[in-house]
């Protein structure tokens, strides 16, 4: 069940959230190797934020997954999700953070159980 939380200071409308999320869903999907029906996106932004003491463009992301990530597949995770942010809201790939969290299934519920 891989989970991504995005947050970025860059004002995000509508059509542009519908885009990134379905982008990151996909190649969340792809590169993990789990079913899309499994992957959250949600992204926040127009949130005050300030990266290397400049309030230029910035993002920071949370991926949560029960497996499927590790030291093999976290640097390209990483490369596609800032190729995402850099192309729809002119993140800098040097202005984007994003920390990874493989967790164990019993602490993540689901459907009033747990994995």
């Amino acid at each position: 069940m891989p989970q991504l939380s995005l947050t970025t200071n860059v004002p995000v409308d509508a059509v542009v959230a519908a885009d990134i999320i379905k982008d990151c869903s996909k190649a969340l999907a792809r590169i993990i190797g789990k079913p899309e029906s499994y992957v959250m996106v949600s992204i926040n932004g127009s949130v005050p934020m300030s990266f290397a003491a400049s309030e230029e463009p910035a993002a920071y992301g949370e991926l949560m997954s029960i497996g499927g990530i590790g030291p093999g597949v976290n640097g390209k995770l990483s490369a596609a999700l800032a190729e995402i942010l850099e192309t729809k809201l002119s993140v800098s790939r040097s202005r984007f953070y994003v920390k990874f969290d493989d967790v164990k299934g019993f602490n993540l519920g689901f459907n009033g159980s747990t994995f």
